[in-house]
């Protein structure tokens, strides 16, 4: 295990830019506090992309986006998860894991995408289309993903909606990767909680089935906002996440996972990047990749991920508090759904 100095000196190398000392070696003393409890409680910590350098570049296993991480839960021969992401993936490790004791650091964690939509509007929509296969954003409840056929990330969506073979799909909850992933593949998408532009919409608009939630920091994004950066500072990689708009998609360099995101920043030589996602992992990307410039265009943090920090993922282990608990009648039909979805790949 790594002595708090060692700690130190790790936290110390990505943050000296950004944090004074003193606040860096306080960091470190709670992380250190947290390694040992994780060796004491036989415990894995998942850490997602987008949350702070404090806690990303110090106590996960591992760290990656929703898609890794779900299979590092289904993998993990440890007694217990710390998931420091939001409620929904420590669902999801709960779901693919149910023998293990799964903690979420701060209850407040929730999702705008996971709580635009409902189990039953689920139901509704089956009703409204019957035969059609239902497609879930990783980013749901757990409930949501056991009314599913399968579910997909911002990583494998285009590869699980191809992998159908199915002439028209239900894709929820996010809007705007539904449209994108609706350009990927070709389909004609409908929206039917709006109401059709010029009446009503042909039998071709629905080849795909969408819902009109949304990701609060990524619909922020503007095509503007590109324009902008490609005025001011020209040669820039602009790289979007799939949960921006179409138009912020056709308008960027690169459009992919936070690790498909975070791979091609290592792979690319740019002058300087810009990453249209959660700022917490602009930050991350440049703290590992310190020859590379890279620019910031938001000033807030998704309310979500900020909700965990070092502090609450401490207490949680102290405490074993924040247990996440799925229903097995749930659970089991849940799980359906994401096995299916890890073994498309």
């Amino acid at each position: 295990m790594k002595t708090v100095e060692q700690i130190y000196e790790q936290l110390s190398q990505r943050l000296r830019n950004t944090a004074p000392d003193f606040e860096i070696r306080l960091k470190a003393e709670t992380a250190f506090r947290i390694e040992q409890l994780k060796r004491e409680r036989n415990a894995v910590i998942l850490g997602h992309n987008y949350m702070e350098a404090a806690l990303f570049h110090s106590i996960p296993d591992f760290t990656g986006d929703s898609l890794e991480l779900s299979r590092r839960a289904a993998e993990t021969d440890r007694d217990m998860i710390v998931f420091c992401g939001v409620r929904f993936m420590a669902e999801t490790a709960k779901i693919l894991s149910p023998e293990k004791t799964v903690l979420v650091p701060s209850p407040k964690a929730g999702c705008s995408l996971a709580e635009s939509i409902t189990a039953a509007d689920v139901r509704a929509l089956r009703e409204q289309f019957p035969g059609v296969p239902v497609v879930t954003y990783i980013n749901t409840y757990a409930d949501v993903k056991a009314e599913s056929d399968i579910c997909c990330t911002s990583g494998n969506a285009q590869q699980v909606v191809e992998s159908l073979g199915s002439d028209t799909v239900i894709f929820l909850p996010d809007e705007y990767l539904a449209g994108n992933v609706a350009q990927q593949t070709g389909k004609h998408i409908v929206f039917p909680t709006k109401s059709p532009v010029g009446g009503q919409t042909s039998g071709l608009d629905y080849q795909m089935i969408g819902w009109n939630g949304r990701c609060e920091v990524h619909e922020k994004f503007t095509v503007q906002d590109i324009e902008n950066i490609r005025a001011d500072f020209p040669g820039t990689l602009i790289l979007a996440h799939p949960e921006c708009s179409p138009e912020v998609v056709a308008a960027s360099d690169f459009a992919g996972s936070t690790t498909a995101m975070i791979r091609y920043v290592r792979e690319q030589q740019a002058p300087r990047y810009l990453l249209l996602t959660e700022c917490a992992m602009g930050d991350n990307v440049a703290a590992d990749n310190p020859d590379r410039e890279m620019l910031r265009l938001c000033s807030v943090r998704c309310p979500h991920m900020n909700e965990i920090t070092l502090d609450d993922t401490l207490a949680a282990l102290e405490q074993t508090r924040y247990v996440v608990e799925v229903p097995e009648d749930i659970r089991r039909r849940a799980f359906a759904a994401v096995d299916r979805m890890l073994r498309i790949g």
